[in-house]
C-alpha cells in the first residue's frame, strides 16, 4: 500500500521546527481506514499468520514484498471499526510506527526520519516532547528512532527472503472470487502466494538452503494464513452494500 494513505502531511523531522512539539497518544487508528492492504516484516509472520492473510505483491518500487490483506475493496480497511479502534489482536508495525517514518532522502543513500505534521495529536499542549529544553532528543523520540531502526533492518532482511522466494521460482499469482450471500462478489487477483507443489518440487539443496534461514517456517505461516481469507470475506458480509466506499478493485492497493 502507498504511505500516502497514511501520512497525509509528512515533514523530516527538524530539531528547531519541532522543538515545543509533543506527540499525544491515541487509540485511534481512522488513519488507517483507507488502507485494504499493508507491508508486514518476516519477523511479523508468527503473530500476524494467526488472524490475517499474508500474500506477496510488487511494490512502489517494483519489488516483490509480503503485505497483510485489510479488505477485498479499495481504501477499505475491515479491520478498522466504526469507532476506529483496530479489530485485530496484533498491530502490524507498518501501523505502531506512526506518526513516524524513515524516507530515503533526495540524492542520498541515508534515510530521513519524517513525522505526520496532520496527526491531530502533535501539538504544543499534551503528550510526550520530542526534545527536551537544550534541543536534546527525549527518551520518548529515542525509543521512537529505534523502533524505526529496527523496522528499517527488518526491512531488508525480509528484502532477502523475497528475493530467494523469486530465485527458486516459488511465486505464483493468485486468482480468487469471494461470493456473498447478498449477491455481491469481489474478484481478487494481482498477488502472489507461494506454490505448493513447485515447494514440493525443489532441490534438495534449495531445501535445506531454506529451512537453515528460518524461512521454510515463514513459508508454512504465509500458507497457513491463507484459510484467514474467509475472515474478510465474514467481515465484508457485515457491512451492508451501501458503505461501498468504492467500485470493486481489481487487486489490493499496493505497498
Amino acid at each position: 500500500m502507498s504511505e500516502s494513505v497514511y501520512y497525509e502531511k509528512p515533514v523530516l523531522l527538524d530539531r528547531e521546527k519541532h522543538r515545543r512539539r509533543r506527540v499525544r497518544a491515541s487509540d485511534s487508528f481512522g488513519f488507517a481506514r483507507g488502507a485494504n492492504s499493508l507491508y508486514l516484516a518476516a519477523v511479523e509472520f508468527n503473530e500476524a499468520f494467526k488472524e490475517y492473510a499474508i500474500v506477496f505483491t510488487k511494490g512502489s518500487s517494483g519489488k516483490t514484498i509480503p503485505v497483510v490483506m485489510l479488505g477485498l475493496r479499495a481504501r477499505e480497511n475491515l479491520f478498522v471499526d466504526a469507532q476506529d479502534r483496530w479489530a485485530g489482536r496484533y498491530i502490524p508495525a507498518f501501523v505502531r510506527r506512526y506518526p513516524f517514518v524513515l524516507s530515503q532522502l533526495p540524492g542520498q543513500e541515508t534515510m530521513g526520519v519524517c513525522v505526520d505534521e496532520a496527526y491531530a495529536g502533535l501539538n504544543e499542549v499534551e503528550g510526550e516532547p520530542l526534545f527536551d529544553e537544550q534541543g536534546q532528543d527525549t527518551p520518548f523520540l529515542r525509543n521512537a528512532l529505534e523502533f524505526l531502526q529496527q523496522y528499517q533492518r527488518e526491512y531488508l532482511r525480509t528484502e532477502a527472503f523475497c528475493q530467494r522466494l523469486e530465485q527458486f521460482g516459488l511465486l505464483t499469482e493468485m486468482n480468487a472470487k469471494a461470493e456473498l450471500t447478498d449477491g455481491r462478489s469481489f474478484t481478487i487477483s494481482s498477488l502472489m502466494v507461494v506454490d505448493e507443489k513447485k515447494l514440493m518440487s525443489l532441490p534438495d539443496a534449495a531445501a535445506l538452503s531454506l529451512f537453515r534461514a528460518g524461512e521454510l517456517h515463514l513459508v508454512s505461516m504465509h500458507l497457513a494464513s491463507l484459510s484467514n481469507m474467509r475472515t474478510l470475506v465474514d467481515r465484508l458480509a457485515e457491512r451492508p452494500a451501501k458503505m461501498d466506499p468504492a467500485p470493486r478493485p481489481k487487486g489490493v492497493k499496493k505497498p
